[in-house]
């Protein structure tokens, strides 16, 4: 009988999960920090 690879699904498991938080890590940046654009307006006002 074949055995299972569980490291390797456990492995991959581990990199789908770095990706995904590390994608929320970018999209939460984005969101905080305000765009070039917005930061050129507001100088060009002052």
């Amino acid at each position: 009988m074949a055995r299972s690879n569980y490291s390797f699904q456990k492995r991959q498991k581990e990199l789908a999960r770095m990706k995904k938080k590390e994608e929320k890590r970018k999209r939460k940046l984005e969101k905080n920090a305000p765009s070039e654009e917005e930061t050129s307006e507001q100088e060009q006002t002052q």
